[in-house]
């Protein structure tokens, strides 16, 4: 990654992984809206810009030098907030080799616990699924339109140190809730920014499922956890009777197994196919509270 520099619209949780595992020394410029946030990015080795929408002269001059964008930033219901505010300044960047979009599989809408895969249909169910997959198709038009590469990385339920069944379970918010049939995948914030990393490494574009190897139950999760901490897991609760916000109860309306065989092709070698393994070296380490701990990619 020698001679790369990076700006990251919308450095939050995966975004810091990314740049905690970045054992080049890569230049990494990361925004947020809040300012408060930007000794946490520090921390992670991120230059802070502050971007609200707007595109200020310190964003500017660090897209001019960017080779590597990466965006992880929610789109809007007028579009996508980066493209709106710096699509001109994006399509002139001098430096760009290659573009990233932090997606999910969420795109994919219900298909009924079936396997899915990048060819498969997406019928997103959300306001929020349908805005996605709008973004990424202005995303991957750019991309085509100035002859950069252009990946799409649908990811699943992120998690990590500092998220996770664990903390839930330390903290009394864990719950189980029972739906029948129903499976979620996940993704280890250290495998998302792996993910990046290889790709970026290989200015490669294209759409990639980065999402573990078992989708399961959210209540095996739980208890998986519990059976780590020798704690008695809570008691099953059923879906139909759960209290649940809006945003939670979307979630389980849509069930589907996501296969990730397009981003090992690619030759991505998950750190942690499945969120047992993940939960070992969490627990092992001690590092599972740690929500802005050094990555476990760079521990030994």
């Amino acid at each position: 990654m020698t001679g790369k520099r990076i700006l990251i619209f919308g450095a939050g949780y995966s975004g810091k992984a990314f740049a905690r595992a970045n054992s080049d020394a890569a230049p990494i410029f990361g925004t947020t809206r809040s300012p408060e946030k930007f000794e946490a990015l520090r921390q992670a080795g991120v230059t802070p810009l502050r971007f609200d929408g707007a595109l200020t002269p310190e964003i500017g001059e660090a897209l001019r030098a960017t080779t590597h964008l990466i965006v992880s930033v929610a789109p809007e219901e007028v579009g996508d907030p980066v493209l709106s505010a710096a699509r001109d300044a994006i399509a002139s960047m001098p430096a760009l080799q290659w573009i990233a979009y932090l997606s999910t599989v969420g795109v994919y809408g219900d298909h009924g616990g079936g396997w899915v895969d990048e060819t498969a249909e997406c019928r997103p169910v959300s306001k929020r699924s349908v805005m996605r997959v709008s973004a990424e198709q202005d995303w991957l038009e750019l991309g085509q339109e100035i002859g950069r590469p252009a990946a799409i990385l649908r990811l699943s339920g992120i998690y990590g140190p500092g998220r996770n069944a664990l903390v839930n379970l330390a903290d009394g918010t864990a719950r189980r809730l029972v739906k029948p049939g129903q499976v979620f995948n996940r993704i280890h914030c250290d495998d998302i920014a792996g993910a990046l990393w290889h790709l970026a490494g290989a200015n490669r574009g294209g759409i990639f499922n980065v999402t573990d190897d078992l989708p399961a139950p959210p209540q095996d999760v739980v208890a998986y956890a519990a059976s780590l901490m020798g704690v008695t897991p809570p008691p099953e609760i059923p879906f139909e009777t759960a209290q649940l916000s809006p945003m939670a109860r979307s979630f389980y309306g849509e069930n589907k197994r996501v296969a990730n065989a397009a981003i090992k092709a690619a030759g991505y070698n998950f750190r942690f196919p499945d969120y047992r393994a993940a939960f070992d070296h969490m627990w092992a380490n001690g590092n599972w509270r740690e929500g802005e701990a050094r990555s476990s990619m760079k521990q030994t």
